[in-house]
């Protein structure tokens, strides 16, 4: 029997970006449709840019202009020190010779450092976005003043495939999980997976792999935080969702299993209607494991699996009474035999 448990959790994106203008100005375009996919890089809104450019050619005539000084400096540093050759100057002279030069290249330095700002800024009028993912809907209208006293939000943009799916699992489901996972006698192709299902899904369609576990456990709870990574190729999750998780664990071989429609509850908790040898009913209280796919469930204490069980008439059974029990095959024959009847 292949183990398995089941929890509830959420939905998240792998990285999800808050696209803000990081310089002011009035915003003139937006290059994206909303709820559309972007790619790394693509610009996505466009701020006015006469203001930047005119800035950065400035910036780069003053760099031009810083350079022309350092040129003609470095001239007269040569010259003087030519002249102090032959005593036509004083060292004073060759000082003052110097600091302009030294003076000169720090202008060439401080005016290349404001041309690159100028250009980062006239950059930045191009907002772009960092990551590949599914983009939301602009927060601002075109014409609207962005960035002036602090950077604006324009949209966001989420990572989505791959998708997380985080929920919490108690810690001795997640010890027994790590013992697992490091057995090397269990079938590793499974250990570690995970199937979900989204509120509106009866089975478990979507797979993926658990890929990150806390490293700690919650005092309050006593729960440790998991995540699951899924691939999300069909797009059918997006972050926020609730969905259920089932996180695949070992093969259990020779496990005892009965119908699920077979467990009864009462104030004592779960039970099973046995018929023993006089075919006479016996109410066993049995303690429960893990669901299957086929209808069945473990049943950890209670039977030892040579009992026959009550599936189909409880309601009417009751514990001391004598039955006259059926298999499923004697009952489908009998059935048939009563149609038959009728229809003669």
């Amino acid at each position: 029997m292949q183990m398995y448990a089941e929890f509830s959790g959420n939905t998240r994106a792998v990285e999800s970006v808050e696209i803000r203008a990081r310089v002011p100005g009035t915003l003139e375009e937006i290059r994206f449709e909303p709820s559309s996919r972007v790619r790394q890089g693509q610009i996505l809104f466009v701020i006015e840019r006469e203001q930047y450019i005119a800035a950065r050619d400035e910036a780069q005539g003053s760099l031009r202009s810083a350079e022309a000084e350092l040129a003609r400096a470095e001239s007269d540093l040569k010259r003087v020190e030519q002249a102090i050759q032959t005593n036509a100057v004083s060292q004073s002279d060759l000082d003052r010779a110097q600091a302009a030069r030294d003076q000169a290249e720090a202008a060439v330095v401080a005016a290349g450092a404001r041309l690159a700002n100028a250009e980062l800024n006239l950059e930045y009028t191009l907002v772009r976005s960092p990551i590949a993912g599914r983009v939301g809907r602009w927060l601002v209208d075109p014409g609207n003043l962005v960035g002036a006293t602090s950077p604006t939000h324009l949209t966001t943009v989420n990572q989505d495939q791959p998708i997380y799916v985080y929920f919490d699992a108690p810690e001795d489901l997640v010890l027994a999980y790590l013992t697992t996972r490091s057995d090397t006698t269990q079938n590793q192709d499974r250990v570690g997976r995970v199937n979900v299902a989204l509120a509106n899904e009866t089975d478990y369609p979507h797979e993926g792999v658990i890929d990150f576990i806390d490293n700690t456990v919650d005092p309050t709870t006593g729960t440790i935080e998991m995540r699951a990574l899924l691939p999300n190729e069909d797009n059918a999750l997006f972050p926020g969702l609730f969905v259920r998780i089932r996180v695949i664990g070992r093969e259990k071989p020779n496990a005892l299993v009965v119908q699920e429609q077979a467990i009864g509850t009462d104030l004592g908790g779960k039970y099973v209607l046995v018929v023993d040898d006089q075919n006479v009913i016996d109410q066993r209280y049995v303690t429960l494991g893990a669901r299957q796919d086929d209808g069945t469930i473990e049943v950890v204490e209670g039977l030892d699996g040579t009992e026959r069980y009550i599936v189909v008439g409880m309601l009417r059974a009751r514990p001391g009474f004598p039955v006259t029990p059926q298999t499923e095959a004697e009952a489908a024959t009998a059935a048939q035999a009563a149609t038959s009847v009728e229809e003669n």
